[in-house]
């Protein structure tokens, strides 16, 4: 997991190494470190994801929300190379990685920042993310409510999130949260939850 990887400064001491994504359509070689995400390895949920999801629009905003080092937006610079997309994280460190990675994957258009950098008026015709579970609940929810009210019209939000970590109790909590939520893969214990925009009013959410 890295240690305090949703920390804007990890306190790891720096350590780099390099993995590799390896997709039917991509390669890609990406340098990471101590204190971010998954630093051995690019996480099994991220590449159910990037297995399993529909390509992202060919054009428009594209959103990859808790970027780590950089996997999913660069997949989704690398297969719709006319879209603008964004990775955003807490994790200065990890930020700082995913720049350089993209710099190296000639992909140096995709903008990883802070969400505070972010034009609050943009809207996004595809959010993918591998979210922050362990930051816990009450931040988890906070942070797709904030994020995920920003899906243009049409557009989807794709999560992947482990069973045993609450995808289930999650897809329930979005459907109430007026997102309706629809798994469509389930791989290696992990789910992959299409998320549309929001049609109604919260209802009483799961208590799970």
């Amino acid at each position: 997991m890295g240690e305090h990887y949703f920390a804007p400064q990890p306190g790891a001491a720096s350590r780099r190494r390099t993995v590799d994504l390896v997709l039917p359509d991509l390669h890609l070689r990406l340098e990471t470190d101590r204190g971010v995400f998954s630093p051995d390895r690019v996480d099994a949920g991220t590449r159910i994801l990037l297995e399993t999801v529909p390509p992202p629009p060919a054009e428009g905003d594209l959103l990859d929300l808790g970027c780590g080092y950089g996997p999913i937006a660069l997949t989704m610079a690398r297969r719709s190379p006319q879209a603008s997309v964004y990775g955003v994280d807490v994790n200065e460190r990890a930020l700082d990685l995913a720049r350089s990675n993209a710099q190296a994957a000639g992909l140096d258009v995709v903008r990883f920042c802070l969400a505070d950098e972010i034009d609050p008026a943009l809207r996004f015709a595809a959010i993918w993310s591998n979210p922050p579970i362990r930051i816990g609940k009450a931040a988890l929810h906070d942070l797709l409510l904030a994020w995920l009210p920003r899906l243009a019209p049409g557009g989807l939000a794709h999560l992947v999130v482990q069973k045993h970590l609450g995808s289930d109790s999650l897809q329930r909590w979005l459907d109430a949260q007026g997102f309706p939520t629809e798994r469509i893969a389930s791989r290696s214990a992990y789910r992959v939850l299409a998320v549309s925009p929001r049609t109604g009013r919260p209802t009483e959410s799961d208590p799970a």
